[in-house]
């Protein structure tokens, strides 16, 4: 290549746009991260460290050759909305979207940075992506729910005793657009087991406070980061109540909840790395199917049944991932 050549070339390099330059090998990286939870809650701390490592073992090395821009909504929609602004104006080459908030948010602001999502119910009917196999657009990723998730949760409370004829199924509309979807579920499988089904909507502290009073009947608590935000108080009134509940997550059978099914929400996490890993590497977010939970879990913490004087099902612990005693 002669000097003029060589001029040529660098002429043309320079003229490269911004995005186009942040591809080459060397270049860092930049990811930005909203969640709906609370940076400091446990859940937020083991989510971004399972992220961290699963990122790593695709050679993304935060510090290193990738810059993670970390927000964290503590279940606050009006926040998640301020937090979105945030990323959106650091030009990160890459999205991640814990929660259906953090979605909604960000698909708001850009249609042309690729967005992953993890731990997000129903993104079709949500109108994220066009249809599961081919997002189309710019988003794609991990689903938190199976069909028969809902009616799994609504059976797990008919397999107490004493029986339980009435539930009250708990969540926030204003973090769980997708509320409905499951409702229907639920109410579906009601009539095949025999149980009334009654939706008991939450907002704050007060109407969380407000659920010690439904002493009538067994709580149903969908997947609601607002009630993982606010599980202390949430916690505290169906223990006031004394009733017995099936939750979404783990995490509330373990702080003294009763019994969860759930799918694995660090397993979508160690899967989005590999997505993040690949856009980064040149793949298209259009390209990449939306894919469903593959592990799911039941837990059930005994020691709570004793102190509500309930008996759990044989059969049902005999399925259970784990028992709490």
């Amino acid at each position: 290549m002669n000097r003029r050549d060589c001029l040529a070339l660098l002429g043309m390099i320079a003229a490269l746009p911004g995005p186009v330059l942040a591809q080459q090998p060397n270049a860092t990286r930049r990811l930005g991260v909203l969640s709906v939870t609370a940076a400091d809650d446990v859940i937020g701390q083991t989510r971004s460290a399972i992220l961290v490592e699963a990122l790593g073992r695709h050679g993304w090395k935060e510090h290193d050759n990738l810059r993670i821009d970390w927000r964290s909504g503590a279940g606050d929609r009006a926040r998640i909305a301020g937090l979105a602004d945030e990323l959106i104006a650091l030009k990160p080459d890459i999205l991640l979207a814990v929660g259906t908030p953090s979605v909604e948010e960000l698909r708001r602001r850009t249609t042309t940075i690729p967005i992953v999502f993890a731990v997000v119910t129903d993104p079709v009917s949500q109108g994220f992506v066009q249809n599961l196999a081919h997002p189309g657009g710019n988003i794609t990723g991990f689903t938190d729910y199976d069909g028969p998730l809902a009616g799994k949760w609504l059976e797990m409370l008919t397999q107490v005793t004493p029986k339980v004829f009435r539930v009250f199924v708990v969540y926030n509309p204003a973090t769980a657009p997708f509320a409905p979807l499951m409702l229907r579920t639920i109410e579906d499988a009601a009539r095949t087991l025999h149980v009334t089904v009654e939706p008991a909507p939450v907002h704050d502290t007060a109407s969380i406070a407000a659920l010690a009073s439904r002493q009538d009947g067994g709580l149903l608590i969908l997947p609601d980061f607002f009630t993982m935000a606010n599980r202390a108080p949430l916690l505290a009134a169906i223990g006031q109540a004394r009733v017995p509940a099936v939750f979404w997550s783990r995490t509330f059978v373990e702080e003294g909840g009763l019994m969860s099914y759930s799918t694995d929400s660090t397993e979508q996490l160690r899967r989005a790395a590999s997505y993040i890993d690949r856009i980064l590497k040149g793949a298209q977010p259009a390209d990449l199917p939306v894919q469903n939970p593959t592990k799911f879990e039941l837990v059930v913490n005994l020691k709570t049944a004793k102190s509500l004087e309930l008996v759990i099902s044989p059969s049902l612990l005999a399925i259970a991932n784990t028992v709490v005693e």
